[in-house]
């Protein structure tokens, strides 16, 4: 079974990445500590742990998710210049190239041969 092809657009990759990251809006971060925080989780993880994180947040603590969230993009946009409300939240681009867009693997996974496949899959 093919997976549905899915983009993230790099704002929203960011926000996520923030969301799963450490960093707590109560830190006060300067913009330096949101890029760090940015790439340290997205390191971690991967553009797909980050967004993994980010939903099993929202399923499990959905009250508190959509506010760390709108921190995440709010800051997200004031440190990259990124428009804080992407209306499709996803960039959507046409698949005629035949690329598959999937995001980055986890670094943890990225010599696993069934990760590499699953990533692969579209």
């Amino acid at each position: 079974m093919r997976s549905a092809p899915y983009e993230q657009s790099r704002s929203a990759a960011r926000a996520d990445a923030l969301f799963a990251s450490a960093l707590q809006r109560s830190d006060e971060p300067s913009a330096a500590q949101v890029k760090q925080a940015i790439a340290a989780a997205t390191h971690a993880f991967g553009d797909l742990g980050c967004a993994a994180r980010v939903a099993q947040e929202y399923g499990e603590h959905p009250e508190t998710a959509a506010g760390r969230m709108r921190w995440a993009r709010t800051a997200v946009a004031g440190v990259f210049g990124d428009p804080p409300s992407d209306p499709g939240y996803a960039a959507r681009r046409s698949l005629a190239s035949g690329v598959c867009p999937a995001p980055r693997a986890p670094s943890d996974m990225a010599g696993r041969p069934q990760a590499r496949a699953v990533l692969q899959a579209c």
